[in-house]
C-alpha cells in the first residue's frame, strides 16, 4: 500500500502533549485529516477532551474533517485557544 508523508503543526494542547510544535507522520494513501487527529488522541488520550472542537487546516486553508490528505501536505490541528 502506498503511504503519504505529512507535516503536522501542533498548537496549544496538542503542542503541550507532544512537547514539540511539529510532527512528520506517515499515513496510508486515502487518509482523511480527521484520522490524523484520531491518531494523536490515541497516542495521547488526554487530548480526547478536544476531539469534537478541534478545527482542521491543510496548507493554510480550513478544511472539513473528511478532506483527504496528499503527500507533502501540511496539516494544522487547531483546538480552542484560551486567552490569558
Amino acid at each position: 500500500m502506498d503511504t503519504i508523508t505529512v507535516t503536522v503543526k501542533l498548537f496549544a494542547a496538542y503542542q503541550e502533549a507532544y512537547g514539540t510544535s511539529e510532527l512528520i507522520l506517515e499515513f496510508p494513501q486515502g487518509t482523511s485529516v480527521v484520522e490524523v487527529r484520531d491518531r494523536l488522541i490515541q497516542e495521547h488520550p488526554e487530548l480526547y477532551q478536544w476531539r469534537d472542537i478541534t478545527r482542521f487546516g491543510i496548507n493554510l486553508q480550513f478544511v472539513e474533517p473528511e478532506t483527504l490528505l496528499s503527500d507533502g501536505d501540511e496539516v494544522v490541528l487547531i483546538p480552542p485557544v484560551s486567552g490569558g
